[in-house]
């Protein structure tokens, strides 16, 4: 039997949809079944994969690579140039992987070198005002609540899940699968696996929520809190940690403890906790209970 021609074509690439309110460079590359709404501006030197959609007022700066199927929301700015004192003549590029979800007023900026990337990979989603600065690299599966702030050079592992208005200071790694809490403020490298609270901006604990749904079995992540209480709880210098971890921990993902802290530059997050034997002197106006001191300051 013959099949229409109908039926044929309803498997073909599409050519793009583009509103006749948007600004297209004709330099820009284009991939078939591209959706672009109104108000949006493409520059030069863009390429954007097959199957995005862009809602309308999304910019593509020039220098930017979209992979396939990522859906870019209103007011995204995607490729500005770096937030730097010294601007470059010749800035580098942005690439963004697949499957990305970038929801409204997010920025991406383009590297500082002009053979230099920022990279976002694949199947992340960004959520509301999330600023990614110049020289980034993002990994896959993470999650960025709204107003999260990375810095220059900051690195974020696979499935990393950054809560809302984190900032994040320039060159600072976060590891895989680490779970930072709500407004923290991170000045120095937060290991894969772990939980910082948001108040306090310290480690809290593995981050077994995360490995779990990722579907991580419970004798991995008994092998993950043997490798945390020798760099937590263990009280050993740091270089004695490091040799423990590289002996103890050959093999599954307590071995990426060792990996990202032997190459660690800033140094990694504290626990909250304190250290075995550690006291904290209590102020002698602090000493008696609460009923007493309020009864003798009214």
């Amino acid at each position: 039997m013959r099949t229409s021609t109908a039926r044929d074509l309803s498997f073909a690439p599409q050519r793009a949809r583009i509103s006749p309110l948007a600004v297209v460079s004709p330099d820009a590359e284009i991939g078939p079944d591209v959706e672009i709404g109104p108000f949006c501006v493409i520059e030069p030197d863009v390429t954007i994969g097959a199957g995005c959609i862009l809602e309308s007022r999304v910019v593509v700066k020039s220098g930017t690579t979209l992979g396939p199927n990522n859906h870019i929301f209103e007011g995204a700015v995607l490729g500005g140039l770096p937030q730097h004192v010294h601007m470059p003549e010749s800035p580098g590029r942005v690439i963004i992987g697949s499957g990305n979800t970038i929801r409204e007023n997010v920025t991406i900026h383009r590297a500082l070198e002009s053979d230099e990337a920022t990279v976002v990979g694949d199947n992340n989603l960004l959520m509301v005002n999330v600023h990614i600065a110049h020289d980034c690299r993002v990994g896959n599966l993470t999650i960025f609540a709204n107003n999260a702030m990375l810095a220059g050079h900051v690195t974020v592992g696979d499935r990393a899940y950054i809560s809302g208005a984190v900032a994040v200071h320039q060159f600072c790694r976060i590891g895989s699968l680490a779970m930072v809490g709500g407004q923290a403020h991170i000045v120095k490298d937060v290991p894969p696996f772990v939980t910082v609270d948001g108040l306090s901006s310290l480690v809290v604990g593995l981050n077994q929520i995360g490995l779990r749904r990722a579907g991580h079995s419970s004798d991995e992540v008994r092998r993950l809190k043997e490798a945390y209480r020798v760099i937590y709880r263990s009280g050993a210098p740091w270089n004695e940690i490091l040799a423990r971890l590289r002996a103890e921990f050959t093999e599954g993902l307590a071995a990426l403890f060792y990996q990202f802290l032997s190459t660690t530059t800033r140094g990694i997050l504290c626990e909250r906790r304190p250290p075995p034997g550690a006291t904290i002197r209590i102020p002698q106006e602090f000493a008696e209970p609460y009923p007493m001191r309020h009864a003798r300051a009214g």
